[in-house]
């Protein structure tokens, strides 16, 4: 019996080592290795895979502009009367103009433009006079051919003055300072040196003075926007040196422009000023006689009329005070191209 049960004691203990084998050592380490699918072993979470996304399809890639490029302009302008400016008004530093896009890559027509303003009648200013104010007014350069703006009958007296003839410059400013009546005279740079006193005298007598180049070209369609620009800063820096004056309004040469050059003008700040009523005076060899000059111009009036003649001509130096007595009977005023109330808009 006691054999039995010491036997069934050995067969007990030896199935109990077998539910418990000893620990395996390894390389000498005391370290518990654990077998991959050991229950200790933290389950692997799944890799996400992210996909990039280009930055275009979140917002479109704004195109890239390239900078436009700018131009400095300079004329240095001859120092006259000892340094003494012919007003006596405190002379005006020279400036330079900075010119942007010299090359027109904005590709502004350069196409030659013959102004062209018919011939008004029955106190309407021409078709082709109300076409021109339109197409400067979609250009939105400031340019004046005609003002429809004010309701009053208003005109505006102007005179170009390319270099001086008998006097009659000094006749002209007689009249206009014994009828009260303020103008604009467009002087070439060729008058200004010439005839300095007169110039001083429309200053001081309360006219503009407006800018009519340096040399007068034939095309001005057809210059650069640098020797644009340079027409008008020779005269400009002229005055400001010897008058102590600053212009503001420009006359084209001969009329003859394009949208590129009264452009070029409006962004160093001038005004061009063309005409609606003018007739051929220039010539002083070639006179009419005051008849026909005085029928002819007060045939031609209209409201907002801006007027051209010219200071080389006998006939306007005679009927000027007439002309001026006969639409102020006809119910028109004079004003200085100052007071046009499209310059305010």
């Amino acid at each position: 019996m006691k054999r039995f049960i010491l036997l069934c004691l050995l067969v007990a203990m030896l199935l109990a080592g077998c539910k418990n084998p000893a620990p395996t050592t390894g390389s000498g380490s005391n370290s518990l290795q654990l077998s991959p699918t050991d229950s200790t072993t933290k389950p692997t979470m799944p890799t996400a895979t992210l996909t990039t996304v280009p930055m275009t399809s979140i917002a479109p890639t704004v195109p890239t502009v390239p900078m436009i490029e700018h131009a400095v302009v300079s004329y240095v302008p001859q120092i006259q009367n000892g340094g003494i400016t012919y007003t006596g008004l405190p002379a005006l530093p020279a400036v330079d103009y900075l010119i942007r896009d010299p090359k027109n890559e904005d590709q502004l027509s350069t196409q030659r433009i013959d102004f062209s303003f018919g011939v008004a009648s029955n106190g309407k200013p021409h078709d082709q006079t109300v076409l021109n104010q339109q197409q400067f007014e979609n250009w939105g350069n400031g340019a004046l051919a005609w003002d429809h703006i004010s309701q009053e009958k208003v005109l505006y007296l102007t005179f170009d003055c390319g270099y001086e003839y008998e006097n009659i410059t000094s006749q002209v400013l007689d009249i206009l300072h014994e009828k009260g009546i303020n103008s604009t005279f467009f002087c070439t740079m060729t008058y200004l040196r010439s005839s300095p006193q007169v110039v001083a005298r429309m200053i001081a007598e309360g006219h503009n003075v407006g800018n009519h180049s340096l040399s007068h070209p034939e095309n001005c369609a057809a210059l650069t926007r640098e020797e644009m620009a340079l027409q008008a800063l020779a005269v400009e820096n002229y005055l400001r040196v010897n008058f102590g004056y600053s212009a503001k309004y420009f006359r084209f040469p001969s009329g003859v422009y394009s949208e590129n050059a009264v452009q070029v003008l409006s962004s160093v700040g001038y005004r061009s000023v063309f005409w609606s009523v003018a007739y051929a005076d220039w010539d002083p060899e070639n006179q009419q006689g005051p008849d026909i000059a005085m029928q002819t111009l007060t045939g031609r009036l209209h409201p907002g009329a801006v007027i051209l003649l010219h200071t080389t001509s006998r006939d306007n130096a005679q009927i000027l005070a007439d002309f001026i007595d006969y639409a102020i009977s006809q119910g028109y005023t004079f004003r200085s191209l100052d007071d046009y109330p499209g310059w305010e808009e």
